[in-house]
């Protein structure tokens, strides 16, 4: 029996990892057109543009935004400033397989982190349950050829990657301890709007040092500014929407283990761009970790 998964639950831990997929992507395709950390900042900027409307009233003195500044000023780091930061430099310094495999060990910080920071237990099912999704990622990963992930080697870019990994699972933990005034706490828009505007601050601190360190340069044009307006509007507003009340609904440890489905995900709209079609492994694995998901979900 299943602990808190409703139909819509599992559409929105479903939905954002596909997105996620498509911003691995898109973020690969850009490599040449935008520095990463850059390319992060730009997109929480029109994210912020987005959300504007919708709920400026917490920028207000008297919304609880400022006199709860530490707890936001923590998830604007872990969510907004280092999470995509990482992965974009992960995509312009190692290959997608190899990020690919560092992302898919999230469940299992998941539990870590939930064992040693929250005494949280963890239980038999949940283990079985990451080594199964971890098994359908892996699927993925060699395109049913296990002998490829013999011959994987980390680079820098994987450093970053399991970095970021680890972000987002204390990340995902934090959401589900909420420490900020209901009125926040309920109005979604108002709640990623909170993080975006401290995120901004990590994220544009980070963006000066990538100038003032390297020779970045933007390449301007249609392209880019079509990879832009994706993962603000996809990724980061709608996805974090999808993924925060997912987490609020089933538990960061359960929702851990859908972030897998970003693999999947991934490899198929590569598949779609190199024009092939969809093979058996693909079936294999979405079975493998959607069987992930209910093994660990179960009393």
């Amino acid at each position: 029996m299943t602990q808190r998964l409703t139909p819509s639950t599992i559409a929105m831990l479903t939905l954002a990892p596909l997105l996620w997929a498509g911003n691995a992507v898109v973020g690969r395709m850009v490599v040449n057109l935008v520095p990463p950390i850059t390319l992060n900042f730009l997109r929480w900027v029109l994210a912020l543009v987005i959300l504007l409307p919708l709920a400026r009233w917490v920028l207000a003195p008297g919304s609880g935004l400022w006199t709860h500044w530490r707890r936001f000023a923590v998830l604007g780091l872990l969510g907004v400033g280092l999470y995509n930061a990482l992965q974009y430099m992960a995509l312009h310094t190692s290959t997608p397989l190899n990020v690919t495999l560092v992302a898919s060990s999230l469940p299992l910080w998941m539990l870590l982190i939930g064992r040693v920071g929250f005494a949280t237990p963890v239980t038999r099912a949940q283990l079985i349950g990451a080594l199964l999704s971890m098994a359908g990622v892996a699927v993925v990963l060699a395109r049913g050829d296990w002998t490829q992930l013999a011959r994987l080697r980390l680079v820098p870019g994987d450093v970053y990657m399991l970095a970021a990994t680890f972000s987002w699972a204390l990340y995902s933990w934090l959401l589900a301890r909420p420490d900020e005034p209901e009125p926040i706490r309920a109005d979604w828009a108002a709640f990623l709007l909170a993080q975006i505007v401290f995120g901004l601050g990590w994220s544009g601190l980070m963006t000066a040092g990538e100038w003032a360190l390297t020779d970045a340069r933007i390449v301007w044009g249609w392209p880019l500014a079509a990879a832009l307006l994706f993962v603000a509007i996809g990724p980061a507003v709608l996805a974090y929407r999808c993924w925060g009340l997912g987490v609020q609904r089933a538990g960061p440890a359960l929702a851990g283990f859908f972030s897998n489905l970003t693999p999947v995900g991934a490899a198929l709209l590569s598949t779609l761009l190199l024009g092939q079609a969809p093979q058996l492994y693909h079936a294999t694995a979405f079975a493998l970790i959607v069987a992930g998901i209910v093994v660990s979900a179960r009393r």
